[in-house]
């Protein structure tokens, strides 16, 4: 069992790590001494192979529960599905001293965060992730919210849960594909500040769900998690920048998921794209050797992720949703590219901008355009 500490100023928690972790839901939340009102949020599908324990878990310790269940789906993470949760916060009477307990993958954590934070101004979330990607990336360090039409996550709150719930078992029912998404995470995680686990991937047989054994799991999960909690500790509200670094191929990837409706590419596929991307603006601003940047495509690539752009994307719409992206203040963003595998830099990016220090819309239509698959014949 691995135990890590989010050491914030206020409302640190533990993120808690051991096979079969659902049975001890009810136990550590009571350790917690949280209100005794309890609602589930989870969807169809995880609830149907994990509902029923975490809800007798929960009894089992004198929880009162109640169950809200959202369709299953980036495209419902809205402010509709939010205003679901609240209905049912209200007529089941939970309270500034009740809990929302998130069961399920990044799209049900966000928005249940969002929702305990909306909710009577704050309530309590804790957040028991299914998903390879939730486990590693979004079910810590607090930021939770939904989708406007026009970008990913405008809309939303830092909330941080009161624990973390991890259960490495429950990936045996992931399907493949999402698995997939969650190594895109992983790896951000080594190019960024962990060379280590960026060589161990490298070295590893295989990187499918597959060919992970229960040795290495372990090693993603734990490495990843305090490297999330570490960043989290020291820049709670991205304050001084450092927190940014987490974007790491999240700001392409975002607009590539919008542009395709969320419907195209997960968000782990789509990082996994915005992460060669950003490989490759790095590479022409002298900021990185090509061949790093060739190693860190042969892992996404053995991870079973894209190092191509969906057919038919329309580049145009993709820079055109970066002018919308949290990051821009005054027309201006910034990029969050590699220098070395373990470490990254911050760069400028103006849109008309074609000075060679900074990333402009014409760099990026040059590297987006070399990601286009060629059109079989």
């Amino acid at each position: 069992m691995e135990s890590i500490q989010v050491a914030l100023a206020e409302n640190s928690y533990e993120i808690s790590i051991s096979p079969g972790n659902i049975e001890e839901l009810g136990a550590k939340c009571r350790t917690l001494q949280l209100g005794q009102k309890v609602m589930v949020v989870s969807n169809p599908t995880v609830f149907g192979f994990y509902g029923e324990r975490t809800i007798a878990a929960l009894k089992q310790a004198n929880f009162e529960v109640s169950y809200c269940e959202l369709p299953d789906g980036e495209q419902y993470k809205t402010l509709r599905s939010i205003e679901h949760i609240h209905d049912l916060a209200l007529e089941n009477g939970l309270e500034r001293s009740s809990t929302l307990v998130a069961l399920g993958g990044g799209v049900i954590g966000d928005m249940t965060g969002f929702a305990a934070a909306t909710w009577l101004r704050g309530i309590n979330v804790v957040q028991v992730p299914t998903t390879l990607l939730a486990m590693v990336d979004s079910s810590i360090g607090g930021k939770t919210g939904v989708n406007h039409p026009k970008g990913k996550n405008l809309i939303g709150a830092f909330h941080q849960p009161r624990l973390v719930l991890t259960d490495p078992q429950v990936l045996a029912t992931l399907p493949e594909r999402e698995f997939r998404a969650g190594m895109a995470e992983v790896i951000k995680y080594a190019i960024i500040g962990d060379p280590q686990l960026f060589d161990r991937l490298e070295q590893a047989n295989g990187l499918n769900q597959s060919d992970v054994d229960v040795e290495l799991l372990s090693t993603i999960l734990t490495r990843s998690a305090r490297a999330k909690a570490d960043v989290v500790s020291k820049d709670e509200h991205e304050l001084t920048g450092l927190r940014a670094t987490l974007n790491y191929g999240h700001t392409i990837g975002h607009a590539i998921e919008s542009v395709t409706k969320y419907l195209v590419v997960n968000h782990g596929e789509a990082v996994g794209m915005g992460m060669v991307a950003a490989g490759q603006l790095a590479v022409k601003l002298g900021l990185w050797p090509r061949a790093e940047a060739q190693r860190q495509d042969a892992v996404i690539h053995r991870a079973g992720l894209s190092i191509e752009l969906p057919l038919g994307i329309d580049l145009a719409q993709i820079i055109g949703t970066l002018k919308s992206d949290k990051k821009v203040k005054a027309g201006k963003g910034v990029f969050i590219l590699p220098t070395q595998i373990g470490a990254t830099k911050t760069i400028g990016y103006e849109s008309a901008n074609p000075d060679k220090c900074l990333v402009s819309d014409p760099l990026i239509n040059q590297v987006l355009t070399a990601m286009l698959p060629i059109p079989s014949t």
